[in-house]
């Protein structure tokens, strides 16, 4: 046997309803009514246009060879692909992103302990088997044409980890892959500082 189910909608429940959808609506008003406008995640901040950017050299103190050529060219790379704003040379570009390394550095994350006996003596020492990499840098985003600072941030900081390894080259190639982890986050955020969300 089926048993009918009905449902009775009592007058207090029917007001509640429409008490809801009132409040929903005015809200709405007062939201568009206030300047709250929801725009597109790709348009500047303060309806800077920018038709075209430029992300020169970043300088750095790392020794290591070809860092800053590197660094630079992921960080352009993920920048494009976030925002879509094409390159052009500096003396051209409607916009220019510069950067400045101040400071490269590791911290150790996780050690192993080993021992070893030298002349009947056993000495023990830790051996570090992964490291942060911290990179921390100065960057501002000028309009070309009228010197116009559009945003600068100081001391921005990313890091990431990677393994140690007993082989210096897998060492090295382990620290490298941090360092692009590293420039794609700050793209990433410098993306954000430069485009609008609401």
């Amino acid at each position: 046997m089926v048993k009918k189910i009905s449902f009775k909608w009592s007058r207090k429940r029917h007001n509640q309803t429409i008490l809801i959808g009132l409040s929903i609506i005015m809200w709405l008003i007062a939201a568009t009514g206030c300047g709250y406008h929801p725009q597109a995640t790709d348009k500047p901040m303060g309806g800077l246009r920018i038709d075209s950017l430029a992300i020169p050299l970043m300088a750095s103190p790392s020794s290591s060879l070809g860092f800053e050529g590197y660094f630079t060219e992921v960080i352009r790379k993920e920048f494009l692909t976030q925002s879509k704003i094409p390159f052009a040379p500096k003396g051209e570009a409607a916009a220019v992103l510069v950067g400045h390394v101040n400071k490269i550095w590791t911290e150790p994350i996780g050690y192993r302990t080993t021992s070893e006996t030298i002349q009947g003596k056993t000495y023990n020492y830790e051996i570090t088997n992964s490291r942060w990499l911290i990179i921390e840098l100065d960057a501002k985003l000028m309009d070309r044409k009228t010197g116009k600072i559009v945003w600068s941030v100081n001391n921005m900081r990313e890091k990431a980890t990677y393994s140690v390894s007993s082989d210096p080259l897998k060492t090295q190639y382990n620290q490298r892959r941090a360092t692009e982890k590293i420039a794609k986050l700050l793209a990433q955020r410098f993306y954000l500082k430069t485009m609008e969300r609401f």
